[in-house]
């Protein structure tokens, strides 16, 4: 497929979209766009992470009397269980995308692949390496442990536990906003640890990766990691249903690739492509200082003023603030007695 027909290469080779990032059409009164934008948001991604959801519930939770005393054989079945997932999934992206290269750098925004770039940063100067490490040593223990005390909690009667025979329209509603609380939870523990001593000692792991890809996606420092699999616990506050709770874990979990496949679109047959939802996330990492949360649904960046939707007048706004940032930076600097 011709992906310059969707985007344009500059002469490093890099790929960009000509379509610039949206947020929500009810933002901004683009009612119109509304349908096409729902479809979108229901499919391809969070009907996979429904689907996955669905597995879990009935194939592979323990009773909730097992749940109710921590044992390590129903933990450890959780964790394999997480495991196999991921390397299911992010792996077989990483394979027919990275290693075969199925669709050579066709809509890929980083011309380079990171097997092509070793760096002293990572572990064995190997990006893939570290990052594949790091998933399985760091991430999908501490989401496992995450998991396990949720569902501990609510077999123990912790939380609002609704029944959806009684309260079907509200966990309806909540399933539906699962993605929005995603949002406002990764924005604002992503804002915090790209703060000071928390960027250098714990966010700086993730984004040694400034060209990620499918491993990427949860190679964390465990502060970080704890952190972001700690969504699932806001339905021990929130009248709740563990369901709801395990939709919103596992979309965040398998759902954490979305933004680190590295290609906007993945050609699956010939003239039959998947869009990925990538692109706001890759320029997140591509300038560090910009789209702290995702695609808009809760349009945090935007309303604060670090939304970057791709286009030369986002890269002008960007340049003004870091410009402003420096600035005040400097002033403090002369401002502050010396000696």
């Amino acid at each position: 497929m011709d992906d310059l027909r969707y985007g344009t290469r500059d002469k490093r080779g890099n790929w960009a979209p000509n379509t610039p990032l949206e947020v929500a059409p009810f933002w901004t009164g683009q009612f119109n766009k509304i349908g096409r934008w729902l479809l979108g948001y229901i499919w391809p991604h969070n009907t996979v992470f429904m689907a996955v959801t669905l597995a879990y519930w009935y194939l592979v939770l323990p009773d909730w009397d097992v749940m109710r005393t921590f044992s390590w054989g129903w933990i450890l079945w959780l964790h394999a269980v997480n495991s196999a997932g991921i390397f299911v999934l992010y792996g077989s992206v990483e394979l027919f995308y990275y290693v075969k290269r199925k669709q050579g750098t066709r809509f890929k925004y980083n011309h380079k692949f990171p097997s092509e770039s070793p760096s002293d940063v990572f572990w064995f100067k190997s990006q893939n390496i570290d990052n594949f490490l790091r998933t399985f040593l760091i991430s999908v223990p501490l989401w496992t442990l995450v998991e396990s005390v949720v569902l501990w909690a609510f077999a123990n009667g912790y939380g609002i536990w609704l029944s959806p025979d009684t309260h079907w329209a509200w966990l309806a509603l909540l399933i539906f906003l699962v993605p929005a609380i995603h949002e406002v939870h990764f924005f604002c523990i992503h804002w915090l640890i790209h703060q000071g001593a928390l960027y250098r000692h714990v966010h700086s792991v993730h984004h040694n990766s400034m060209n990620p890809s499918p491993w990427s996606s949860m190679s964390m420092h465990p502060v970080e990691a704890a952190l972001f699999f700690a969504e699932m616990a806001w339905h021990l506050l929130i009248p709740s249903n563990p369901f709801v709770a395990l939709f919103q874990l596992t979309s965040t979990a398998y759902g954490a690739i979305v933004g680190h496949i590295g290609f906007d679109k993945l050609e699956i047959t010939e003239g039959q492509t998947m869009d990925s939802h990538a692109y706001t996330h890759y320029l997140h990492h591509k300038y560090f200082e910009v789209n702290y949360g995702g695609d808009g649904v809760i349009p945090l960046d935007k309303w604060l003023g670090t939304w970057h939707d791709g286009t030369k007048a986002s890269d002008e706004r960007m340049k003004d603030r870091f410009r402003k940032k420096k600035e005040r930076a400097n002033a403090k600097a002369r401002a502050t007695p010396t000696g």
